[in-house]
């Protein structure tokens, strides 16, 4: 029995204004009992009638920030998976909001590991964002970023940095 059990029979809400991706996230995520949405309006509708294990949200085109408040309200483990908001404020905005994991949509291959990271974390009540901070360092986003992408915000960076040593233990 491995890691990847972890998501066995989960019940996931998949929300993405993009099809191909929903269809995709599916396939990836076939041991999991999966709801889609397309829209904000059908996703708010799922969240209000069901329970869910896991909310994996799109930021632009389905009001992703908005999805995240009414999931983190009903106590869903919730990733931020996203292309166009691919963003170091996006980034800092998933965080500060409640989100347990922000993924670029080029990682998307890799959800199940990421997945099972942050529900491991949780069931263990450590910080979600400590196994995500070590699959994608800081050099990942300095990539794609540029070498300064913290320095707008050093002081959340620096507390983000310390509140996942501290929950490490």
């Amino acid at each position: 029995m491995g890691d990847i059990d972890l998501l066995e029979d989960k019940k996931v809400l998949i929300v993405d204004d993009e099809l191909d991706v929903l269809e995709i996230l599916e396939e990836l995520l076939s041991l999991c009992r999966v709801d889609k949405a397309s829209t904000y309006d059908q996703a708010r509708q799922l969240l209000e009638s069901n329970t869910y294990d896991l909310a994996i949200l799109d930021i632009m085109g389905v009001d992703g920030y908005r999805l995240l408040e009414l999931a983190k309200k009903k106590g869903i483990t919730t990733v931020m998976l996203t292309a166009h908001a691919f963003t170091p404020n996006d980034l800092v905005r998933s965080i500060e909001e409640g989100a347990d994991c922000y993924l670029p949509k080029e990682e998307m291959k890799n959800i199940r590991s990421f997945l099972v990271d942050v529900l491991k974390a949780k069931k263990e009540r450590r910080n979600p964002w400590a196994s995500w901070n070590e699959r994608l360092p800081s050099s990942y986003f300095e990539r794609r970023w540029g070498a300064a992408w913290q320095d707008k915000d050093k002081e959340f960076w620096e507390r983000f940095r310390a509140s996942i040593k501290a929950r490490k233990s």
